[in-house]
């Protein structure tokens, strides 16, 4: 039996995939202060997932770049 919050993550991802189908690139570039583009905020969750479920439980840090170019406070840019 999978886990709960397992579950929701899976859920979640899903949703948040469904809310991008369609989304060109330059839109999910486009920033529109004082936010994030979407892009970037694609990138934070990659960094949020990464620390907590592989470097937190795991003791692994497969893509470094990821947690200086997306960790909370990093500053604004426009990945593609």
């Amino acid at each position: 039996m999978t886990h709960p919050l397992v579950d929701q993550l899976r859920f979640t991802r899903s949703e948040f995939q469904r809310a991008l189908r369609g989304l060109k690139d330059g839109k999910a570039r486009r920033r529109f202060l004082p936010m994030n583009c979407i892009s970037w905020n694609i990138g934070h969750l990659a960094w949020q997932e990464q620390r907590y479920f592989l470097f937190y439980a795991q003791g692994q840090m497969p893509l470094p770049e990821i947690d200086k170019s997306f960790a909370s406070g990093a500053p604004a840019c426009t990945p593609a």
